[in-house]
């Protein structure tokens, strides 16, 4: 691969990767308008996931380590007996919402291949069902919650919006963001809430490709590896940056109109490369 290839890859992967418009859908869609089939298993595939999960921890460190200590403190209670008898805090809060959120979606993470074989039409619906949750998270206006005022119910329902993912064309980020809107978390702790979620997502990614780039010889190209993990990073971190902005300032819905044009774009296609018999 010339390093040319890795860095479009890794911009494609950085910026679809958190920006709320789906990546597996515009893949998916790529695929279907264009024939070429997009090669996993690949190691520089891995490297590109390493570089998002940069960009995530690059962008929430403060808050990863909170969450971090927190566990430590957890396990240093748990083996000296004394977890019980500590403090409830927002971190811990936080760390127990984000595993019953993860924990939802393991048994459909197992057969997750079962929603990748979607059809053009259901592929558009499912853009459809991107833009209307993003259209009516960017309106809710009852957001006051903390991360250490979550309850269980928060978590549930935005572990359901992250199973809701699976399906390609329904962007984890879009989803994750928007149930935490709909939780009546703050805007803020929402998208926190939602890429830190993303973290075992994304590991769970890297684990697949590795485990299929070894089956495999494999090929590594240092400056094309070092380059795509930088890029993706960068482009990471931009990413985030600006979804965090348009949140701030009620343009979140950008993505809505987006999305909307895209499953237009989907169902036109469909019909166009049906044509005639």
């Amino acid at each position: 691969m010339t390093l040319r290839d890795a860095v479009i890859q890794a911009i494609i992967q950085g910026l679809t990767e958190f920006l709320p418009i789906s990546s597996s859908g515009h893949l998916k869609l790529y695929q279907a308008m264009t024939g070429q089939p997009v090669k996993e298993g690949t190691f520089l595939l891995v490297i590109l996931h390493l570089g998002t999960l940069a960009a995530v921890c690059i962008a929430f460190r403060e808050t990863l380590r909170g969450l971090c200590a927190e566990a430590w403190a957890m396990l240093r209670g748990l083996l000296t007996g004394t977890l019980l008898k500590q403090p409830a805090n927002p971190q811990r809060r936080m760390l127990l919402m984000l595993c019953i959120s993860t924990a939802l979606l393991v048994p459909f993470y197992m057969i997750k291949d079962v929603f990748e074989q979607v059809t053009l039409p259901v592929l558009a619906l499912c853009f459809l069902f991107t833009s209307l949750e993003l259209f009516f998270a960017g309106r809710f206006r009852s957001n006051v919650k903390t991360a250490g005022e979550m309850r269980i119910k928060d978590a549930v329902l935005i572990g359901l919006f992250q199973c809701a993912a699976l399906f390609p064309g329904i962007s984890r980020s879009g989803s994750t963001v928007s149930g935490g809107l709909f939780a009546g978390l703050e805007k803020e702790t929402a998208v926190q809430y939602s890429f830190v979620l993303g973290i075992p997502a994304i590991l769970g990614g890297c684990a697949a490709e590795l485990a299929s780039a070894v089956k495999g010889e494999v090929q590594v190209d240092a400056a094309a590896a070092v380059l795509g993990f930088i890029t993706a990073a960068v482009t990471g971190i931009l990413a985030i940056r600006f979804v965090r902005a348009l949140l701030r300032s009620d343009k979140f819905t950008i993505f809505s109109v987006y999305t909307l044009a895209v499953s237009i774009l989907t169902v036109g296609y469909w019909l166009w490369s049906a044509g005639p018999a």
